[in-house]
């Protein structure tokens, strides 16, 4: 009988699985966990914002569906004239942890790749060179990163940090970046290093969602 149905690639290797437990989730099954949460993530008040976090990203088989959901939410419930703004705050809403290099680089272009395309798809400017391009590859790279959920630390042994994208109140489509360590969020979170607990945190001015990429510091430092 000739197969008119790609099957998935589930498993890219054995050595894989048996090293690192690699076993991909198959998209209906993707698509049913994420009808749970359905609400949350396309229709209740706020469902731009609402936070996901995947601790073992793989090749962002999970971001993308997260992510299209998201826009497509966009789409049906926002004028045109916002989808880009609020397609950047959907993208800064998604976090990803992935311990391998070769899974962590196919998510992040996975992620890009579902971007562009709704966009382009719209006739919407978003070439290498456009703001809306330049942002969304860095919320990509400051959300979905390399590293090690159960230690939270990056394979060079730093905190994993990611940011908080808040929405400045006083400017629309403005957007306020707050630094923090995943190890933070954990309830059994390891004792700070010293030196680290005396370091000046990081801050940011704020500014609009769109040139987030240019990560202007605050004035005071």
């Amino acid at each position: 009988m000739t197969q008119t149905i790609a099957e998935e690639v589930l498993v890219k290797s054995r050595l894989r699985v048996k090293a690192h437990g690699e076993v991909f989730t198959p998209r209906h099954m993707v698509d049913q966990m994420l009808d749970l949460v359905r609400k949350d993530l396309e229709e209740s008040p706020g469902f731009v914002d609402k936070t996901v976090l995947e601790p073992a990203a793989g090749d962002g088989n999970f971001l993308v569906v997260v992510l299209q959901r998201k826009l497509h939410a966009i789409e049906r419930r926002f004028p045109r004239e916002r989808w880009a703004e609020e397609s950047l705050f959907a993208l800064a809403s998604i976090y990803a942890i992935e311990l391998l290099e070769d899974n962590h680089a196919d998510a992040q272009a996975a992620m890009l790749d579902v971007f562009l395309a709704f966009h382009t798809g719209h006739t919407i400017a978003c070439d290498i060179d456009t703001d809306l391009a330049k942002a969304a590859r860095f919320l990509i790279d400051a959300n979905v990163v390399r590293g090690n959920t159960l230690t939270g630390l990056t394979p060079s042994g730093d905190e994993v940090v990611f940011s908080w994208w808040n929405r400045d109140p006083a400017d629309h489509g403005g957007v306020i970046r707050e630094p923090f360590t995943f190890n933070s969020l954990r309830a059994d979170a390891p004792a700070p290093d010293l030196f680290a607990m005396f370091q000046e945190p990081v801050r940011y001015a704020p500014c609009r969602i769109d040139h987030v990429h240019e990560e202007v510091k605050a004035h005071d430092q």
